[in-house]
């Protein structure tokens, strides 16, 4: 029986269920945002959560019957652990003090689809092991900041006080300058003092937009390939101990069972 259980939760077809069910929850959830459609439907799109929620929960007891009693199997895997934890916070009361935290809970159930589809978990596990080296990036990027937040106050704050009064609100600026929205506002009315103003916001657009941003970019493109290198890596290896243990043991029992319909026919 186990052995079966393990094969449905490991079967394409289950996995492609699941999908099925987290796609159609998340639709379920952006309709549940419409006043008109809640007046009119709102008892069937509960009833439909609540569907979705009790698929979650027998999905979830499947795996951990399939591992058992090696409950490590199933909570030592980080994704396992977060799909459990979203079924957990599913269950909270969607009334009374907890009725705000259950909506939002709901909401993590959309995220079920980072730990369903192997390609979104390779690349969140790629983000996860880029963050040592983004520190660095980002240190960088708030050296920059800084030095171009003294002198942008030191030489504007005069002119422009809206923009560069002071430490804060001129690395809110500089902020709003790197995501180039309407930055050239700011370059104009700092050229009305200086002509030679846009040499500072130019310089501060290419360092801080073309050279840094393209640093992110670059770190996780390298972990990217280094997680696949991994990947690929893992796929190649040969089954373990364990492995080989648990397909003998399901062998065997299938045999005990054909021994069985041999014996009683």
């Amino acid at each position: 029986m186990q052995a079966r259980v393990r094969r449905l939760v490991e079967s394409d077809a289950f996995e492609r269920f699941i999908i099925t069910l987290i796609v159609g929850n998340g639709v379920v959830l952006g309709l549940e945002t419409s006043p008109a459609l809640m007046q009119g439907y709102g008892a069937w799109l509960e009833w439909v959560n609540q569907l979705v929620l009790a698929v979650f929960i027998a999905e979830a007891a499947l795996k951990i019957y399939a591992v058992a009693p090696r409950w490590r199997d199933y909570f030592g895997n980080g994704w396992n652990l977060f799909d459990f934890s979203v079924v957990v916070f599913s269950l909270l009361p969607a009334t009374g003090q907890f009725a705000m935290i259950a909506r939002l809970a709901r909401l993590l159930r959309v995220l079920r689809l980072i730990s369903t589809i192997p390609e979104l978990r390779l690349i969140v596990a790629t983000l996860v092991r880029s963050i040592p080296s983004m520190i660095h990036v980002i240190m960088l990027m708030g050296v920059i900041f800084y030095i171009y937040a003294i002198a942008g106050y030191h030489l504007f704050h005069g002119h422009d006080p809206e923009h560069w009064r002071n430490l804060g609100i001129s690395l809110l600026t500089l902020f709003r300058i790197v995501t180039l929205e309407d930055w050239t506002d700011v370059m104009y009315k700092a050229m009305e003092l200086s002509s030679y103003a846009w040499a500072y916001f130019v310089s501060f657009v290419v360092v801080g937009t073309f050279v840094v941003i393209n640093l992110f970019i670059a770190v996780v493109l390298n972990n990217l390939e280094e997680a696949k290198a991994e990947r690929l890596q893992s796929l190649r290896m040969p089954p373990s101990r364990e492995e080989i243990l648990r397909e003998l043991r399901s062998t065997q029992d299938a045999l005990r069972r054909l021994e069985r319909r041999l014996g009683e026919s």
